[in-house]
Order: structure tokens, then C-alpha cells, then sequence
């Protein structure tokens, strides 16, 4: 989801699209800290869907958020030694990356899928 600005209620609208695309199934979401992340517009998105459960990655630990690897590989494909000089063709660039490619992540198998992954079977 591409938006302008990032806050809470942005971030409301794309728990609510998370929770329209995937109907009636539990959803835990791994989030980092940003403040856009936090407030009203998420408490109520929460309230009002107890099937979704936002578990936060610890303070200062971005070795532990697979989209940090995500945009560690994205920002060194798109945004390195490149030669659009307006943000909206370097964001589009981002976007065609994002969504044109698959990134491995172990962090489900390192850190608690097969513990986690059960529970919803």
C-alpha cells in the first residue's frame, strides 16, 4: 500500500484491508515501533477484530524484523547509484521492486513457525 504520509490512521486502513483480503481467519502481524503504528485508529482496528493480534518486535532490534532485510535489498537494487533526480519515479522504481520480487526470510523458522503455525491448523 503506497501512501503519502505515514500515520495511525493509514496504518488503520491497511489493518482494515489486511483483515478484508483475508476473511475470517486468526491474523498475528509482526510490527516494528514506528509511531505510525500506535494510537487510536489501531486500537480501535484491534477492538474491533479480536481474530487480529499485533505482536511488536523489541526495542532496537532491526536484525529481527524481516522487512528491514527487505528494504536493505530494495534500497541497494533501486536506490543506489541511481539517476532519477524526482522522488515519485525513485518511489515508483521501489514499488515495480517490491512487488516484482520474492525476498527469503528465515525468521518464521528461526524464531517460531513451527511453535506458532499449529495453533491455527
Amino acid at each position: 500500500m503506497r501512501s503519502d504520509i505515514m500515520n495511525a490512521e493509514v496504518s488503520a486502513q491497511h489493518l482494515e484491508m489486511l483483515l478484508d483480503a483475508n476473511p475470517d481467519v486468526p491474523i498475528i502481524l509482526f510490527w516494528d515501533r514506528a509511531p505510525w503504528h500506535r494510537g487510536k485508529p489501531i486500537d480501535k482496528v484491534l477492538e474491533d477484530n479480536p481474530r487480529l493480534e499485533i505482536i511488536f518486535f523489541p526495542t532496537a532490534s532491526p536484525d529481527l524484523d524481516p522487512q528491514e532485510h527487505v528494504w536493505k535489498a530494495v534500497r541497494k537494487e533501486v536506490s543506489h547509484n541511481h539517476l532519477e533526480v524526482q522522488l515519485p519515479e525513485l518511489a515508483d522504481r521501489f514499488l515495480v521492486t517490491l512487488n516484482s520480487s520474492t525476498f527469503k526470510s528465515s525468521f518464521l523458522d528461526k524464531y517460531g513457525y513451527t511453535a506458532v503455525c499449529p495453533m491455527f491448523n
